[in-house]
């Protein structure tokens, strides 16, 4: 059977993933690299594989993907200075004989004016992907719902307000269950050797689209409130966000900083990211979820959030 090697897997991404895997009877299949193993002392008894490694120590990697053949890249969170490890894990996996590299990208990295700063990241992590000699899967996933609507969104919900710098920019956001689905499948099927996959929701949304959704949904007013670049800077400055990527901090619950963010609006605005595909269709054999959906999954939380 296949051994499928797993970074971040004590994560959310990686946890998915490594749930899913589990319950397909795969344990004794996967070895789950982390920095902190303690983290996943339940993996151990479920029968999987737990091993030290840290993309900021590339000697820890090797050991790490011993007799892997599989490696889910599972892409560090460290925006504008993640190529140097993921580079780390990518030479790992080809010094321990890994055949094949899944890789979780972002959409919309193909033309280089999308001023995204995750952009650089991920473009540059697929090219080392495919001079590595592995065959390769790019699993390039949409915004996340998640990180909108139950990150941000009771934020937004307490002060009425969605304040962002996406101007009347579409995106398809997707929920990170259904990219966590398409993982798997892409892990466990056949047939998807060098092959791209833009993982999305159904439907082209604006912020304000989406704004309106939780309006109706919740009961409670929202208002979308377009910013420019530096008002966006402005408002993160005085959240306490920094500019530039700090591990494992976050303020008032969001985990990023603010150059990501702020780039990352701009291209929403400018069009970079207006991609809808059914791929998630494909691979899952069950169409992608909404931010609607997600939304009525979650009301009592965003209610609750708005004081009612």
């Amino acid at each position: 059977m296949t051994r499928i090697v797993i970074t971040g897997a004590s994560g959310n991404y990686g946890r998915g993933v490594t749930d899913a895997l589990v319950a397909m009877g795969r344990s004794a299949d996967l070895v789950l690299i982390t920095r902190k193993p303690d983290k996943l002392a339940e993996r151990v008894e479920q029968g999987c594989t737990v091993r030290q490694g840290d993309f900021d120590h590339p000697a820890t990697l090797l050991a790490a993907m011993a007799r892997g053949d599989v490696l889910l890249l599972i892409s560090g969170t460290r925006v504008g200075a993640r190529v140097v490890q993921h580079q780390a894990a990518i030479d790992a996996a080809v010094a321990a004989g890994v055949r094949h590299i899944v890789y979780t990208s972002f959409i919309g990295i193909d033309d280089p004016a999308n001023p995204a700063e995750v952009r650089h990241d991920h473009i540059e992590t697929e090219r080392l992907i495919r001079a590595s000699g592995c065959t390769w899967t790019m699993l390039r996933d949409a915004h996340y719902a998640d990180a909108m609507l139950l990150m941000a969104g009771p934020q937004v919900m307490q002060s009425g307000t969605w304040f962002a710098n996406a101007g009347q920019g579409r995106e398809a956001m997707v929920w990170r269950d259904d990219c966590i689905a398409s993982a798997v499948a892409v892990l466990t099927t056949a047939g998807h050797e060098n092959r791209i996959y833009n993982i999305t929701g159904p439907h082209l949304e604006t912020f304000a689209d989406v704004a309106a959704i939780l309006a109706e949904v919740t009961g409670c007013p929202v208002d979308y409130v377009d910013l420019d670049d530096d008002a966006q800077y402005a408002m993160f400055d005085a959240m306490g966000i920094p500019r530039r990527p700090v591990d494992d901090q976050t303020v008032a619950g969001v985990p990023w900083n603010s150059d990501d963010m702020v780039s990352f609006g701009r291209a929403i605005r400018e069009g970079f990211l207006e991609i809808c595909t059914d791929d998630v269709k494909r691979l899952t054999g069950r169409p992608a979820r909404s931010t609607r959906e997600m939304v009525q999954a979650n009301v009592a939380m965003l209610r609750a959030a708005a004081g009612r």
